[in-house]
């Protein structure tokens, strides 16, 4: 009897590896383990690090943690398991506080916010000329998308999240291609699985997928790996202080460019920072204040209500409060860059849980956030 127990084991699991290796789902078995994302996954998969050759310490305010935080504000970071929150005001580090074990060098998953990291790297590449500009089509990149059907298909289509591609973002399936993306082993077979569906440039739909496209633009238009450029063009440059990690689908492989970039609060706000300069770092352009400008007002496209969008740029999302324009970057468990700009202002946040989402795409939780910030430090 156990000899047929263990022989019908066997050819159960056989016969499961045969249909997910079939079905390309061998993702499964890690997503099924791990079974929820959090912002310690970075040991979970290979990455490259992103090296920082030239760390200099942000220096402190003459007020560095001598304001308090709005109580409001304050609550709602600890009801969110907040790890890391601070505020950067005119080029000084203001106000900081650290949850958990989490301190000021500590990794933490960026999520999405790795997307507009993606923007500002594109943006160096068509700087320096390796990419023509934002209009130039994905099929001189990707040989995949150099066909009739997806000849439309452009750079500037894919940061504005308008690409009409086939992906499937849904966050709660285990076979979703989002999932697949973060759990699975070839990024680059999922982008050449990709067809145009839409119309390129018409409606705004949030894809991971149009970021992973990106990354290989990327890739392929600077000749060297997403990380050693971001190191060299931009990490290096803004003088983070740590290395950066950010995660492959492999030994060797290609980054998660949608996700996945493994960093501290201090050298993320640096990324603020440097938008909210105009480009600028300790007066040396890094990316043009062309292309920033460009990444931070409201793509002219459909939201996907079919209304004119206000809330989303070159993978940057918009918002107007308390009569201040912001700009974000933003991860899925609340992981958020954001610049004030009229109050010279960078605010992060990194955490395990985030707010509702609100009608208008914003997020409940950093709409407290903000509000806080601008009570507390907005003078």
């Amino acid at each position: 009897m156990l000899k047929k127990i263990i022989i019908f084991i066997s050819v159960f699991v056989i016969g499961l590896n045969v249909i997910l290796l079939l079905t390309d789902n061998l993702h499964l078995y890690k997503t099924i383990v791990y079974n929820y994302v959090d912002i310690d996954d970075d040991d979970l998969f290979y990455h490259r690090v992103i090296e920082a050759k030239d760390p200099k310490a942000w220096p402190l305010s003459k007020d560095y943690n001598q304001i308090a935080l709005d109580e409001s504000a304050m609550q709602e970071l600890l009801d969110r398991k907040s790890v890391a929150f601070l505020v950067v005001k005119d080029d000084s580090l203001l106000f900081e506080k650290y949850w958990e074990s989490y301190g000021e060098s500590s990794l933490s998953n960026s999520f999405s916010m790795a997307k507009s990291i993606i923007s500002i790297l594109i943006g160096i590449a068509i700087d320096e000329g390796k990419i023509k500009s934002l209009d130039q089509k994905a099929g001189d990149f990707i040989e995949h998308f150099n066909n009739e059907k997806s000849n439309e298909l452009t750079i500037r289509n894919l940061l504005m999240m308008s690409s009409g591609l086939s992906w499937d973002e849904s966050y709660g399936s285990m076979f979703s291609l989002t999932t697949k993306a973060y759990y699975g082993s070839d990024l680059k077979k999922m982008v050449e699985d990709m067809e145009v569906v839409g119309s390129p440039g018409n409606s705004y739909k949030y894809l991971s997928g149009n970021s992973l496209v990106l990354g290989m633009i990327l890739e392929n238009a600077v000749g060297k790996s997403v990380s050693e450029y971001a190191s060299e063009k931009l990490w290096t440059p803004i003088n983070a202080e740590h290395n950066a990690e950010w995660s492959l689908d492999h030994e060797n492989g290609m980054e998660k460019a949608y996700c996945c970039f493994y960093s501290n609060a201090r050298d993320f706000a640096r990324l603020g920072q440097l938008y909210l300069n105009d480009g600028k770092w300790n007066g040396k352009q890094i990316v043009s204040e062309d292309y920033v400008k460009q990444s931070i007002v409201s793509a002219p496209i459909k939201d996907e209500h079919g209304k004119p969008n206000h809330k989303y740029g070159l993978h940057w999302w918009l918002m107007s409060r308390s009569g201040y324009d912001i700009f974000y970057a933003r991860g899925i468990l609340g992981q958020y860059i954001a610049v004030i700009p009229d109050l010279n202002i960078v605010m992060v946040r990194l955490g395990h849980i985030r707010g509702e989402k609100l009608s208008d795409g914003h997020i409940s939780d950093f709409v407290k956030y903000v509000d806080g910030v601008i009570a507390s430090f907005g003078e």
